[in-house]
């Protein structure tokens, strides 16, 4: 039986190899699945073509909501309940409501009041909130939902918890020695160890044998518990950048108000305190020169202060009492100042003479200043009492804000600056809008800054002269400048303490500027604090929402020079009469501190003795409600008499003047320039103004102008602006029917009354912008009122259409405009879409249902608004009339006028459409500017038509009249046309046209008909369609055309809207269905495929019929991710974000929690796992290497034909997957695609467009209904299904976990974005799109079209994204990170392990299941392989174990590679440090061994394999756990004891032999764990061990290869090249014993040329190799295409280490092996290689630095006394290499144990301390003899195959290291290696030593033969080198040159030796000198000719440097030697030179 079992030897090669060649000949050759999908004839209809939708009317009525069962019934239709009306109240911030009490009101209160108290209406969607529009899934959003997350447990992660037994402790101090001393037999305690360590856990039912079925329901079973509901919570949430479809609710309409700063007086304080000082705050702006708020007024006075006013003062009102005030400051800046202005009561004398005391006196001199002070006293106690009622100026000062905010605020703002919360979407956006309407120029904010309490002490005093605002602000810019002029005035001293901060955000105890009671005032009694008015720098534009009606005046100078008579201290009085009688002044005029709340008159300041006063007061008035024509202001000018006097009256009239404050209904403000009469006006005076001259009235100076007064009003009733006063007018005057009515200068009759209507309409766009959007309101709503109701007028309906419909698009372009800067991501105007969502109604409408339902209610979270509206309107339904002709007037018959009122109500949407259709091209083009609010405006219309006629319940094919739905039709069209037309002119319209489209057609499908709504998509895809065909640039329109899909399928209820529940109907058209297997049969049966089936998994014509919109969306996808897809980046990333964007938004819909719901919902996206599948080969490879990923498709695409031999798939990609290993975790990694991929295969997607498919389609994987995917892969054609395959084995790797140490060191939003620009610059580079596009999309950000830099929210995105994306996360957000990445991974993994247990179950049956469940069994061990939890690995590794146990031919008689990646996958978990892996992989591991005894009746090919699996483990892995690894092989054996069922076998005693074999390996392997961090002591251990396994082929190879990697892992490519070389000479002469083949190399004779060391690998020999065994040289490795792989890997290596002669030696093997397969690519790749090689060799190259280092000490262990020559890279000096190792060596042995010894002498042991470790270090250089040098010629000769190393020791006789000449010794050692560099390690064992010790005289020749060549060399280097030439010259002939060539011949040649030994090296040095001198001359005649006329002076000194070493030389080289013959003079005489350049000869 065994016999029949073993194989024969080579047969089994051959077969190998035969299955090499078939899976590399077919590899690749399935990467595109179609050319394109845009033309497939199998599609029935192109997918470029949109599908007749089916009448979805229709098909409800055919399929109602009853026939499906349960919770599928909700997803039929849409709920009954999805619309509703809600009436929120109006948020009132005041306890009372501020509106005028019922009375008489004319028509513009009348309308102002009911506006501002009507409720807001609000048609609701009740479900829109689920929608991803309104409900973005976001980061927050998705970090919420990730609460509550499992932690997984990863090896990777986990620390070593589990902790060591002291046996362990043992066995590890008893497996410290070397593997050489150890023989590999014996290891009886390694033995008796495993027995006695203690098992994990077994799994109880392992050893049961179960049915398969069971196995399966119960691995399942298991599966299914604890996973993650919603997938899509766990990856990152969808790019806000591209949504698109991105809503907010408007905000409700609210007051404005800017950034507030509350202001609080403490304190007021004087020198001395004589009189009542009264204090006034405002705000100005400087740089406006404006005042930018209102006065507060405040009062300090100490209770006995204002005493003194007590007979002019009545009980002030509390209001009056106010200390602090809020100011409001919409436009912050730098150049703020808040004015404290002081007065006092009136006093004789001018403003300096009464500052005097307050200047003068101090407090300190209260004493002997008291007489004073009591006059003082007195005198200001008879003027409070006398004059007690008028103020005087007195001081003012002003702070100035921006040094407050500064200095307080700044340490606030920069701490919070950190670590701020990302904003969400809406608030970014609400914020975005806020800063960007209230930022300065300057950055300058008041918002945030700390409380800072001030004390003012330097008050200026008034100056009569300079009171105006104009010279205040002289003042205050001067008060900026350091050289203040104000600085240099005496000041008022004075402490005035204030306190200054951000206001709350709702204070208590606030009065409005109305003095109303702001929300919430807990009691009436507290001191308030005042909202202070602002009167904004700039335009402020909000529409107005509160009553608010103030007249505020601002008298600035009175000229009464010319007046006669005593005119001296003038005061102003101002009364607001209601008519001409003194007792109609009306108490409006508010009070100011410490008097009653309003008052009937009041006074400006005096200015004593000034005939021309100016004044600086304000004075603010209540305007009444109801004003009319006698309504006036009424100025009287006094005389103060200050100085009592008999018969002088106190107050004397000399002035009178007015205003009237209204004219023709208008309110009157601006500046005035009055005349002032001196007698009292005459009656009837109020209706007139003071320029009409009245008869017998007297004039101030003539009647001319001599008082200039300002009015301005802060009103929301009157408009302040002509054309809007004269619209609202014509309507009030239309709507009371008051004619005839008089307006200005005419009067209107009702025969005028049109064509003024029509004219006022026109005028409103030259309407002021501010007040324009202030009555925004109002206007829209007047307008939209004459477009429903239009007016009768004499008896006919005037059509005021077309007026009002251009009107209004004036309005919207007006107020889009002034707001420009606070638009939306859309463009929208937040004011308008606010309107539209609250404050729009229809006309007339009674907001409650008939029948008596009432409305839905929103309860505001403020108090209850008091007051009560008034009623509406009775709401009368009438009938639309839509005319053709919208101006013709329309005769009512003989009806009366409410009749034809109701027959002229029109519906508002109709008339919109139809204006709208009809409207001309200027008024179209400013529609289209702002369409979307024209959309809004018609769908809540239509909302409220329906609601209020209750239409609800109506067939929605009847809700609409066809007329309209024409209108509707005709309108899209245009709209799209339009779309299409500007796509290239005006992007930035055509984006925003395109999306209200798509907002629009939206909104329809929630009201109307949706069949007919998919016809108006439908015929706009074929408008985009059509034009694509001619479009220069279609990547645009295909990006507009995404987005409206995107908006359409953002629709709530877009899952109902498809149809999910309505069966597929089979297809139309007579073609056959959509599928890509037409013309292939199924992979599992000879039955055609269902095609029910296959057309939900493709793109069918009935699918895309029937699911819509699903089908819209995935066509998009499948046509951005074509080949031939032009802009792909963009069009990619848009694709697929949408299509997450959508899954993300049903993983968190509450709708789809049911399993059986989402599998339905699944079904809509079934066709996107085709897609991914046919876009696989361009999808992002996460595999290791380069860009290579395992590609399963080859092995089961049986229909490919190959190209060409096995030679024309070999790459350098397969020598790197060989160079691996065969069983290192790249070996997934196989035969990568070829380098034309994008020119076949189209534009690569990127990394994160890739892994976002790939979710998703996980996403569809894991909820659809399993038996519907099993049917689907039974369909499926062989080369599918491993597409499928293979991307599933893609999205292992993509979604494979990082562990937390990857999220501390990178930032995922940096690699997202360094991506997204890789794969642009690829795109521009590979040229995928135009040149010209390319630019354009540059410059144009994320999009391909369009200019985006005037789109001011995109600028605001792009800055909080980068603010946002900080690298220092903190250490929760980071392990937050890795939580949710590891469930992320787990739950990937889990959803690919279902997959393939479904196509397993698919496969059961078929008849290639082999090739099937082979890819399918690869998928899985990559699963195992990578990075996961050990919750996967459970479920895993129980599939691995089904597999195996249901198809165990699939390792052991099919692909040994499996069988072997299997092993290291399972070894590698046993050795986890996590005790379920370990139990599941000990299981495994065990079945696998049993699974093999029982075929065969041994397992010698899972022995070998895990034997060789253990051996790359543990000589890779650097966390490897060899005492966790121990535990699982104990728990092997216990499974093998207990295994009742194999008892009776051999099979427990050859598992037990294995284990301890096993056991054996991991001792040996101990040592390497001492030693992971010295690579010198690793890479000997490894090659030890290498060399223990010399018997063993197949583990020397993987320790080979080990080392190969660990050398690559540190630099060492020639060593790592090395190791592939000595694998390769290991392979041939394994291939040269089993066969004898010319094109093969000879054994390792043939490398030797590479290297002379790799004659050590012949030790194979028969004897040694067991070719019967089983699996034995089984690795792939051993056959001509492994031997292939390590020579290509050898010679990349090669090249990376710069050693290209080697490269040559490489191919020299190689190329024969491609000649005789005929591979004619390969070699025209290897010559070009070769050529490169040899081209670089010209370059100048760098090779390795050499060291001899030895080690001396016990602390060394084995290396004590050990010499080595280290290889280093090169130039790495001396000190490095002295500085590496001994800071290694510190670190092991400790502080102080390491000592590095200084010199190169022999070293005695004997005086060095046994406690510390000693190392040599010398510098060593390559050592030649003379006959080695003629072989090497080149530096690389010189640089490699070295053995021989030479280093000098200089020394002297009396133990120095240098002395002078004459005893300067030197000792040359030689060192001898055991191998020759470079080799598989970089330090090799010094083997012999030989030294030689040279004389004085021997060290001077040298000295001067080198001298002698640097001379030589520098002479005749060519190009020659001036500066080394002069250098050298310099060192030679140079007179400071100590120890230089003429002290060396002073020394050694002035006296002749007396020893005749020494004659020989006398006259050898002479002749040294000779040669010397001779050099000398050659670099002096070679430097004259290169230098320049600089350098002459420079060579001269040479020559005389030269001629004095000549002459000092000559004596000494003449001398004769007694024992020589005389020879000639000559041959001893020096030379000379002569000057002029001839040479004379010897002397």
């Amino acid at each position: 039986m065994a016999a029949l079992e073993r194989r024969a030897f080579a047969h089994k090669i051959n077969r190998t190899v035969a299955a090499e060649v078939r899976k590399q000949v077919s590899r690749e050759r399935s990467g595109s699945p179609h050319s394109s999908r845009r033309s497939s004839s199998s599609l029935g209809v192109p997918l470029t073509e949109v599908m007749e939708p089916v009448d979805f009317e229709d098909v409800l009525l055919s399929h109602p909501p009853d026939v499906e069962p349960g919770p599928l019934r909700d997803l039929i239709e849409f709920p009954a309940d999805d619309l509703e009306l809600l009436k929120q109240p109006r948020e009132c911030r005041t306890t009372e409501s501020g509106i005028p009490e019922d009375g008489k009101l004319d028509a513009q209160v009348r309308a102002a009041v009911a506006m501002y108290t009507e409720d807001w209406v609000i048609v609701h969607r009740r479900y829109q909130h689920l929608s991803p529009s309104y409900s973005p899934v976001t980061t927050d959003t998705q970090r919420e939902q990730q609460k509550g997350l499992t932690c997984q447990v990863f090896e990777q992660d986990a620390s070593g918890d589990e902790r060591t037994g002291p046996e362990d402790m043992d066995d590890s101090r008893h497996c410290s020695g070397s593997p050489e001393d150890t023989p590999r037999s014996s290891g009886a305690s390694g033995i008796f160890n495993l027995r006695n360590l203690a098992a994990d856990s077994l799994l109880p039912s392992l050893l049961e044998r179960a049915a398969p079925e069971d196995m399966d329901q119960r691995n399942e079973a298991l599966r299914r518990q604890h996973r993650t509901r919603a997938l899509l919570t766990l990856y990152p949430a969808p790019d806000e950048d591209e949504a698109v479809e991105r809503c907010t609710c408007p905000e409700p309409p609210r007051e404005h108000f800017g950034q507030k700063i509350l202001v609080k007086c403490l304190s007021l304080k004087f020198e001395i305190e004589i009189e009542p000082i009264f204090g006034t705050l405002a705000l100005y702006d400087v740089r406006e020169k404006k005042k930018i708020s209102e006065n507060f007024y405040f009062d300090l006075n100490s209770d006995s202060m204002k005493g003194m006013l007590r007979a002019h003062g009545t009980h002030p009102a509390i209001s009056t009492l106010a200390r602090s005030a809020i100011f409001s400051v919409t436009y912050p800046s730098p150049d703020i100042f808040l004015v404290v202005k002081l007065e006092k009561v009136l006093e004789q004398g001018d403003i300096s003479d009464c500052c005097e005391p307050y200047m003068v006196m101090k407090e300190m001199d209260m004493a002997k200043n008291r007489e004073k002070l009591d006059k003082l006293r007195l005198a200001a106690e008879q003027f409070c009492t006398r004059l007690g009622r008028y103020r005087m100026p007195f001081a003012w000062t002003a702070v100035h804000l921006a040094n407050i905010v500064s200095s307080a605020g700044q340490q606030d703002r920069d701490s919070d600056s950190e670590g701020e919360r990302r904003p969400t979407w809406t608030e970014r956006r609400r914020r975005g809008t806020q800063d960007r309407a209230s930022s300065g120029d300057d950055a300058c904010s008041f918002s945030s800054f700390r409380p800072a309490t001030l004390t003012v002490t330097n008050f200026f005093k008034q100056e009569a002269e300079r009171l105006s605002d104009e010279d205040l602000f002289k003042f205050l810019a001067d008060m900026r400048r350091p050289s203040s002029l104000l600085r240099r005035l005496r000041p008022v001293t004075a402490q005035l303490k204030i306190d200054i901060s951000p206001a709350p955000e709702n204070p208590h105890f606030c009065l409005s500027p109305e003095l109303l009671h702001v929300k919430p005032y807990p009691d009436p009694r507290g001191r308030p604090t005042k909202e202070i008015l602002e009167f904004p720098a700039r335009e402020v534009y909000t529409p107005h929402t509160s009553y608010r009606n103030l007249l505020f005046v601002y008298p600035h100078r009175l000229n009464f020079s010319s007046r006669q008579g005593s005119v001296r201290n003038l005061a102003v009085r101002i009364q607001y009469m209601a008519g001409e009688d003194q007792s109609q002044a009306l108490p409006v005029i508010f009070g100011k501190s410490s008097c009653s709340e309003f008052t009937r008159e009041a006074f400006t300041p005096v200015v004593y003795h000034n005939k021309s006063p100016e004044f600086y007061e304000e004075f603010k008035l209540r305007l009444p409600a109801c004003m009319t024509d006698n309504h006036h202001l009424f100025f009287t000018f006094y005389h103060i008499s200050c100085q009592p006097r008999p018969g002088m009256a106190l107050e004397t009239p000399v002035g009178f003047t007015w205003i009237p404050l209204l004219q023709h209904g208008c309110l009157r403000t601006g500046p005035f320039c009055l005349p002032v009469s001196v007698d009292q006006p005459p009656p009837s005076y109020s209706v007139l103004t003071p320029d009409v001259a009245l008869p017998g009235m007297r004039w101030v100076d003539g009647h001319k102008g001599v008082f200039s007064v300002e009015l301005t009003a802060a009103s929301s009733v009157h408009p302040q602006d002509p054309h809007l006063d004269r619209f609202f007018t014509l309507v009030h005057v239309l709507e009371e029917g008051s004619f005839p009515f008089r307006l200005k200068d005419t009067v209107l009759s009702e025969g005028t009354m049109e064509q003024e209507l029509r004219a006022s309409l026109t005028a409103l766009r030259l309407a002021s912008p501010e007040p324009l959007v202030a009555f925004s309101h109002h206007v829209l709503d007047k307008l939209v009122h004459l477009v429903v109701r239009p007016p009768i007028i004499t008896g006919q309906i005037v059509n005021l259409g077309r007026g009002a419909f251009e009107a209004m698009a004036h309005v919207a372009s007006l107020v889009h405009r002034s707001l420009e800067a606070v638009q939306d991501s859309r463009g929208h105007c937040p004011l308008l879409a606010a309107y539209v969502h609250y404050a729009f109604r229809l006309p007339g409408g009674e907001l409650s249902l008939p029948g008596g339902a009432s409305l839905a209610t929103l309860q505001p979270a403020t108090l209850a608004r008091s007051s009560g509206r008034p009623a509406s309107l009775y709401l009368t339904r009438s009938k639309s009339i839509s005319s053709s002709n919208p101006d013709l007037a329309v005769a009512p018959g003989s009806v009366d006028d409410e009749v034809a009122r109701i027959l002229a109500s029109k519906l508002l949407h109709e008339e919109l459409a139809l204006q709208w259709v009809v409207s001309g091209s200027t008024v179209r083009e400013m529609v289209l500017q702002h369409a979307w609010f024209f959309f809004q405006l018609m769908v809540k219309s239509m909302q409220l038509h329906l609601i209020l006629s209750q239409r609800l319940n109506t067939p929605r094919k009847l809700r609409f009249p066809g007329r309209f739905l024409d209108d509707i039709s005709a309108l899209v069209g245009s709209v799209g046309l339009e779309v299409i037309t500007r796509v290239h002119k005006d992007v930035e319209v055509a984006e925003r046209l395109n999306a209200s489209l798509a907002f629009f057609l939206s909104d329809l499908l929630s009201i109307a008909d949706r069949g007919f709504v998919f016809r108006l998509v439908q015929a706009h895809y074929k408008q985009v369609a059509t034009r694509l065909q001619s479009s220069p640039n279609p990547a645009s329109l295909l990006t507009l055309r995404m987005d409206f899909t995107r908006i359409l399928c953002s629709h709530e209820h877009y899952v109902t809207l498809n149809l999910p529940c309505c069966p597929l109907s089979p297809p139309a058209s007579p073609s056959p269905s959509l599928s890509s297997t037409t013309s292939q049969s199924s992979a599992f049966s000879s039955q055609s495929p269902d095609p029910k089936v296959t057309s939900m998994f493709e793109l069918s014509g009935t699918f895309r019929q029937q699911h819509f919109l699903s089908g819209l969306l995935l066509t998009e996808l499948a046509l951005a991710l074509e080949p031939e897809a032009e802009g792909a980046s963009v069009l990619h990333k848009k694709a697929i974000s949408a299509v997450h964007s959508l899954l993300c938004s049903h993983d968190i819909d509450p709708r789809y929690t049911e399993p059986t719901v989402k599998a339905r919902v699944a079904e809509l996206y079934l066709p996107l796992l085709s897609i991914a599948r046919d876009t696989l080969p361009r999808l992002h490879s996460f595999t290791e290497g380069s860009g290579q990923r395992s590609r399963l498709v080859s092995m089961l695409d049986s229909d490919t034909e190959g190209e060409g031999d096995i030679g024309g798939t070999i790459s350098p990609s397969v020598a790197i997957a060989i160079a691996g290993g065969p069983l290192a975790p790249s070996s997934r990694s196989s035969i990568s695609q070829g380098p034309s991929t994008v020119s076949r295969s189209g534009y690569p997607l990127s990394a994160e467009s890739s892994r976002t498919l790939m979710i998703c389609v996980l996403w569809v994987l894991k909820n659809a209904e399993p038996t519907l995917l099993q049917r689907w892969a039974a369909d499926l054609a062989l080369s599918q299904l491993g597409r499928l395959l293979e991307l599933l084995n893609l999205c292992l790797a993509a979604f494979e976990y990082k562990g937390k140490k990857a999220f501390e060191r990178i930032n995922s939003l940096t690699f997202k974005k360094s991506l997204d620009m890789k794969a642009r610059l690829e795109e521009a580079i590979l040229g995928t799109i135009g040149a010209r596009q390319e630019m354009v999309r540059r410059s144009r950000e994320r999009s391909p079209f369009g200019n985006q830099d005037n789109v001011r929210w995109r600028k605001s995105v792009t800055h909080w994204r980068q603010t946002s994306d900080r690298v220092d996360k903190t250490k929760n957000e980071m392990e937050h990170e890795a939580l949710v990445d590891g469930n992320l991974a787990t739950e990937a993994s889990l959803v690919v392990l279902d997959t393939l247990e479904i196509i397993v179950q698919t496969v059961m049956l078929s008849e290639t299941r082999e090739s099937i469940l082979g890819a399918v069994l690869k998928v899985v061990l990559y699963s195992l392989g990578s990075t996961q939890s050990a919750s996967f690995l459970q479920h895993g590794l129980a599939t691995q174990r089904a597999l195996v146990s249901k198809f165990p031919e699939l390792l052991f008689e099919e692909d040994t590679e499996l069988c072997a990646d299997l092993c290291l996958r399972l070894l590698r978990h046993c050795g986890s440090r996590i005790s379920t892996i370990r139990t599941q992989a000990s299981a495994s591991l065990y079945l696998l061994m049993r699974q093999n005894f029982e075929i065969g009746h041994n397992f010698a090919r899972v022995k070998m394999l895990v034997t060789m699996s253990l051996s790359s483990l543990v000589g890779t892995t650097q966390n490897f756990s060899e005492e966790h690894l121990r535990r699982s092989l104990k728990t092997i054996l216990t499974y093998a004891e207990e295994d009742v069922g194999l008892r009776d076998s051999t099979f427990t005693e050859q598992v037990q032999d294995l284990m301890f074999n096993l056991h054996m390996i991991l001792t040996d392997t101990v040592k390497m764990k001492e030693h992971q961090e010295d690579p010198e002591m690793l890479i000997d251990l490894m090659y030890r061990i290498a060399r223990g396994y010399q018997g063993s082929p197949d583990l020397r190879l993987t320790w080979l290869q080990n080392m190969a990697g660990k050398h690559a892992e540190l630099g060492n490519h020639a060593e790592a090249a090395q190791c592939m070389v000595h694998a390769a000479a290991l392979v041939a002469e394994y291939l040269a014993l089993l066969e004898d083949s010319r094109h093969l190399p000879v054994g390792c004779v043939s490398f030797q040329n590479i290297s002379s060391n790799v004659l050590e690998e012949s030790a194979i020999s028969d004897d040694i190799l067991s070719p019967d065994e089983e699996g034995f040289c089984s690795g792939k490795h051993f056959t001509e295409l492994g031997l292939v792989g390590l020579l290509e890997q050898a010679a990349v290596y090669f090249t990376m280490g710069g050693l290209y002669e080697a490269v040559n030696e490489v191919y020299k093997n190689l190329i024969p092996i491609l000649e005789a397969h005929r591979d004619y690519k390969k070699l025209a790749a290897v010559h070009g290689k070769l050529q490169e090689a040899f081209s670089k060799i010209m370059q100048q190259r760098v090779f390795g630095t050499y060291f001899r280092v030895g080690f001396y000490g016990l602390r060394f262990g084995d290396l004590d006394e050990q010499e080595f020559v280290y290889k280093e890279p090169s130039i790495t000096k001396l000190a490095e290499i002295s500085h590496r190792l001994e800071e290694f060596y510190t670190e092991r042995f400790g502080e102080d144990a390491v000592e590095i010894i200084k010199d190169s002498n022999p070293v005695d042991k004997s005086r060095l301390d046994p406690q510390k470790a000693y190392i040599q270090i010398t510098y060593v250089e390559p050592y030649f003899d003379t006959y080695e040098l003629k072989d090497r010629v080149t530096y690389f000769d010189r640089n490699y195959g070295l053995r021989t190393f030479l280093f000098c020791t200089p020394f002297t006789p009396d133990g120095r290291a240098h002395g002078e000449l004459a005893e300067q010794h030197k000792r040359k050692t030689l060192l001898t290696t055991d191998h020759a560099f470079p080799y598989i390690k970089t330090r090799i064992h010094v083997c012999h030593r030989e030294e030689t010790v040279l004389t004085p005289v021997e060290v001077a020749i040298e000295d001067m033969q080198k001298k002698t060549r640097e001379l030589a060399f520098a002479t005749e280097q060519d190009p020659p080198d001036a500066k080394m030439l002069q250098m050298v010259l310099q060192g030679s002939v140079g007179p400071t040159v100590n120890q230089g060539p003429l002290e060396v011949a002073q020394v050694f040649l002035a006296d002749i030796p007396e020893d005749p030994k020494l004659f020989r090296h006398h006259n050898k040095l002479r002749l040294c000198f000779k040669d010397f001198c001779k050099k000398c001359e050659d670099a002096l005649r070679k430097n004259k000719a290169l230098i320049g006329p600089d350098q002459k002076d420079y060579h001269r000194e040479l020559e005389r440097h030269y001629c004095r070493l000549r002459e000092a030389l000559q004596p000494l080289l003449t001398q004769r030697l007694p024992q020589l013959l005389a020879p000639s003079s000559a041959s001893l005489r020096c030379p000379t030179w002569d000057w002029r350049g001839q040479d004379r000869g010897w002397v």
